[in-house]
């Protein structure tokens, strides 16, 4: 059965339970959670003057297609609230689509891997816990390596409820 992980952050509302939500409509709608990372806070990645996010990374066994799971995904960020009015901007929940199997996308509305996991430390960091060894499909390298190049120096640090 395929393999999809994806990232989770909220930085808006009550943040662990928006995260509690996103994950109960995922594993109701899109398939099982086999590994989770821990939850870990963040300062706000893009657009700096914004409250601090909690993310955390998932991976899940599906039979849906990377194009049902986007279709599957924007429906349960709508229903937690979030709106798009601002590239990284404040967000009740994101959900992003990181890999896929070793599969390459690239459409106008769905690119896997997603294009930035290997800038960000509050991606690498959670997905670094869950699978140190895999190896990025067009980067070649693994996920432990890319955050030990990673020029992003922002403080992540786990996140107690």
């Amino acid at each position: 059965m395929p393999k999809l992980v994806l990232h989770i952050g909220s930085n808006l509302g009550n943040r662990t339970e928006n995260i509690a939500r996103a994950i109960a409509s995922l594993q109701k709608r899109v398939g099982v959670i086999t590994q989770q990372s821990a939850i870990y806070k963040t300062a706000a990645w893009g657009v700096e003057n914004q409250p601090d996010f909690l993310n955390i990374a998932l991976i899940l066994e599906t039979i849906m297609l990377p194009e049902e799971v986007l279709d599957a995904v924007l429906p349960i960020e709508l229903e937690i609230g979030r709106i798009r009015n601002e590239r990284w901007g404040p967000r009740l929940i994101d959900i992003d689509i990181m890999f896929y199997n070793d599969w390459r996308i690239d459409y106008p509305n769905l690119t896997i891997p997603h294009p930035r996991i290997h800038e960000r430390n509050f991606v690498l960091i959670p997905l670094a816990e869950i699978i140190p060894h895999f190896v990025h499909p067009v980067l070649g390298r693994t996920i432990l390596e890319l955050k030990e190049t990673c020029i992003d120096e922002s403080d992540v640090e786990k996140f107690s409820i």
